[in-house]
């Protein structure tokens, strides 16, 4: 039966729709999951350490935790209601698989950091020290199993294990206790998730850096050394630090990943280096335009021979799977069609997963760069005090954000045309599932189109919303006490009776902000 063009429009607009969703989710995501531990570690250090700097450090980042955490939550509603909706053939079919990490997350990851972040809040001068720290531990924690149950259920879309077609309903089913151990013990999953949290750690520490190299400047141009040197100078470095560690992370866990990816979609990473057909000691190429399907191919800029054989098996020599013999395998094994007659390509874009993955990689390594080179500037004691370099941190400090997207972008679309792809290794598995046949079959192509208006625009005021909101309280920075000045304690430590740092001007309140 041939597919009406409506619903050929429908599939369009649906992938677009969650692809944009998805994408605007996931730039508030990874803060969230970095900027959580950071901010405990910084309550932690001013509980250990007694040094009240980084108390005032742990309010200003904080206040920008709960923005982004707000945000987040209104976005990620969004994408449960898409699974329904426009992929309801996608949820009929893997719905008892797909439903249970996601019931995890629910209730378990995202109820434990919303109650221990309202505690958190609201437990300023109610909570002893140590029981409110532990509070945004518990939220750190919460945000970190909320991260590792979605991204299960992601990994089992990209490497299905544990999991039987029922031949009576022709669904999906986890294959008893085991099979939900091997669900949560995918290879896949754990390499995802250190990569993620890994990442995460590199975009929160990049948005502490850069926040606070803008304010280190303006402080040691104001004249205001003890605020420059003894806050923004640490948490420069507190930054630097976390990005420099996180970005090694994030480049080995990357290199373990794509190796899984090489082996379990091999298309997948043929597409990623604009590799046609298999081959002995395969480069990697800096720059490339075209397409396989052509007799030329692609036309490179700069091949690294043996560089890609290695960093898909660890040996320069290794023989690697080319995208047109990838296609070949599963043409072989799951046919060429769709459910519903049509020719299906089995290759995925080779341009947006190719420079797709080359940005991630490139801005990734750049970011964890700037970390080094903030180190660099403020060694032994020293200070940065151009405004230039306070610019260029601000503008700096998205380029792991992006890095993220182009991540997420690269793993998503690189699977294509498969929702559930199937799992080479074992051939007799019935469990897969083209993107094709996951599209709702009866929602028009006018509903989906008029929905994802309304999601743009909704989105977009909400980006409007949560950067107005960023700017104004990272503007208005903090009020640090300064020693020595009449009336004021020589301890830049001690506190008011209200557990506020003393040394503000009269009238004015230690921070700039209160919960």
């Amino acid at each position: 039966m041939a597919i009406s063009p409506m619903a050929l429009d429908s599939l369009d607009l649906a992938r677009w729709q969650f692809g944009i969703t998805t994408v605007y989710h996931f730039i508030l995501v990874p803060l969230t999951i970095g900027l959580s531990p950071l901010v405990a570690l910084m309550e932690t250090l001013w509980r250990r350490t007694g040094n009240k700097q980084w108390l005032v450090a742990t309010k200003f980042f904080g206040k920008i935790l709960l923005i982004n955490f707000a945000l987040g939550v209104a976005t990620g509603i969004v994408q449960e209601f898409q699974f329904g909706m426009n992929w309801s053939e996608y949820s009929r079919f893997v719905g008892n698989i797909f439903g249970a990490p996601l019931a995890f997350e629910a209730l378990l990851a995202f109820f434990m950091e919303s109650v221990f972040l309202g505690l958190w809040i609201f437990g300023w001068d109610r909570l002893s020290p140590r029981l409110h720290n532990l509070c945004m531990w518990a939220v750190a924690a919460g945000t970190n199993f909320s991260a590792f149950f979605i991204l299960t259920a992601n990994s089992w879309m990209q490497h299905p294990v544990g999991a039987v077609v029922n031949p009576r309903t022709g669904r999906a089913e986890l294959d008893g206790v085991s099979g939900f151990l091997k669900l949560l013990s995918n290879e896949l999953v754990w390499a995802t998730v250190l990569h993620v949290i890994s990442s995460a750690l590199l975009v929160a520490g990049a948005v502490i850096m850069g926040v606070s190299v803008w304010w280190m400047t303006k402080a040691a141009r104001a004249e205001q050394d003890f605020e420059a040197r003894e806050l923004w100078r640490r948490v420069t470095r507190f930054g630097a630090i976390a990005m420099v560690a996180a970005g090694l992370v994030t480049a080995g866990t990357g290199h373990m990943q794509g190796q899984l990816v090489a082996e379990y979609q091999p298309a997948k990473m043929a597409a990623a280096e604009g590799l046609c057909h298999s081959e002995t000691g395969a480069p990697f190429t800096v720059a490339a335009f075209g397409d396989c399907r052509n007799e030329d191919g692609m036309v490179r800029f700069i091949s690294v021979p043996g560089v890609y054989s290695f960093m898909a098996t660890n040996d320069f020599n290794a023989e690697i799977t080319g995208l047109k013999e990838a296609g070949d395998t599963y043409a072989e094994r799951y046919g060429t069609t769709d459910a519903r007659g049509n020719t299906v390509d089995h290759s995925p874009n080779v341009m947006v997963n190719f420079w797709s993955f080359r940005l991630m990689i490139g801005l990734g390594m750049a970011s964890m760069g700037l970390g080094v080179l903030a180190l660099w500037l403020t060694r032994s004691g020293r200070l940065i005090s151009r405004p230039l370099l306070g610019r260029i941190a601000l503008a700096t400090m998205w380029l792991p954000f992006i890095a993220c997207s182009f991540g997420w972008i690269f793993r998503e679309m690189g699977r294509q045309p498969w929702v559930i792809v199937p799992n080479l290794s074992d051939p007799v598995s019935q469990v897969y599932m083209l993107t094709a046949d996951g599209v709702s079959s009866v929602v028009s192509s006018g509903t989906v189109l008029a929905s994802m208006v309304i999601f743009i625009l909704l989105y977009a005021a909400l980006g409007v919303v949560w950067f107005v909101l960023l700017r104004r309280y990272i503007r208005e920075g903090v009020r640090t006490p300064v020693p020595g000045k009449a009336g004021e304690s020589d301890d830049p430590g001690s506190e008011s009776p209200d557990g506020e740092p003393k040394g503000s001007p009269e009238g004015t309140p230690a921070l700039s902000f209160a919960y």
